[in-house]
């Protein structure tokens, strides 16, 4: 009877940690704040010939709780607007999985010990993560309901993390980190104007509308073909010896125009077919082309220094 006991009660605690660890991912956007941190880890990688393990796990730790802070005060403040949409009512929050309380004691968690590691590193590592915390909660989501200037503010913080490993790796804030957070400023266009088309039927009923023109037409598709070029641009500027410390080959500079015009490929077809199909392969492309991007950057310094 007592060993019974004692499996129901392992089974239930056992049970309870699942849950809470599935409500912490989901709370935090485990797969987006992954990204994150390869962004962070790709500027840092691309900064250095020689690397210090401890940065790196800061960088990792206090970027994750960075991110995963600004995604769960996302949360707090939207949880009556994602009730609304079919994509978002499952979160723990509307749902009812996960109290209003215990996620604003996550995300304060969060935010001090993602603080404290950037810290470690270096105060400008820190003050930038700040900064985007403060514009993605403070501004950005408030924003997303009232303009499609949302998108814009959202590319602020959206465009930190790349430039933020420059900035652990040297601590200095200069062209070459200036260079990195614009080519993720300019991607984060067409990569949201690609969601905002898919989605825009479920965000309408939240009263969301991300869309530069609030409508799918050819204007919106336009821009995001001309934002890709930009983005394409300031990739390659590095090859022109322009930006300091940040170098690019010509082999790298000629992969990386590759890859952009891939994404512009699918820039075009959207312009071209105008379909929610079309808007899905461009995100879904958007999202390998910056990864390729960065890996390419990364693997052009190793290169170099070996």
């Amino acid at each position: 009877m007592a060993t019974s006991l004692y499996k129901s009660q392992s089974k239930s605690t056992d049970n309870i940690i699942r849950q809470s660890f599935k409500a912490f991912l989901e709370l935090t956007k485990a797969r987006l704040a992954i990204s994150v941190v390869f962004s962070s880890l790709a500027g840092y990688l691309i900064a250095l010939d020689t690397y210090d393990i401890s940065v790196i796990i800061l960088l990792v730790l206090g970027g994750y709780c960075m991110v995963g802070a600004s995604n769960s005060f996302n949360q707090i403040i939207e949880k009556d607007l994602d009730a609304l949409m079919d994509r978002t009512k499952n979160r723990p929050i509307p749902s009812g999985r996960t109290s209003v309380s215990s996620a604003f004691i996550l995300s304060v968690l969060l935010t001090l010990i993602g603080t404290v590691a950037l810290y470690k590193i270096n105060a400008k590592t820190a003050l930038f993560g700040a900064i985007s915390i403060f514009i993605y909660t403070c501004m950005y989501t408030p924003l997303k309901t009232k303009t499609p200037l949302s998108v814009f503010v959202g590319a602020f913080p959206g465009a930190i993390p790349f430039m933020l490993g420059w900035v652990a790796a040297t601590n200095n804030f200069g062209i070459e980190a200036g260079t990195l957070f614009a080519i993720q400023f300019f991607w984060q266009f067409p990569h949201f104007w690609a969601l905002g088309w898919m989605l825009h039927d479920d965000y309408k009923k939240a009263g969301i509308n991300m869309l530069p023109t609030k409508k799918k037409d050819k204007a919106t598709a336009l821009q995001t073909i001309l934002y890709t070029i930009w983005m394409i641009m300031i990739s390659l500027l590095p090859l022109s010896g322009l930006t300091g410390d940040l170098h690019l080959s010509i082999f790298s500079a000629f992969l990386i125009g590759l890859v952009g015009l891939a994404m512009l490929y699918y820039s075009i077809n959207l312009y071209n077919q105008m379909s929610t199909n079309a808007a899905k392969k461009l995100f879904k492309s958007s999202i390998f082309c910056l990864t390729l991007v960065q890996i390419i950057y990364v693997i052009d310094n190793i290169y170099i220094w070996i």
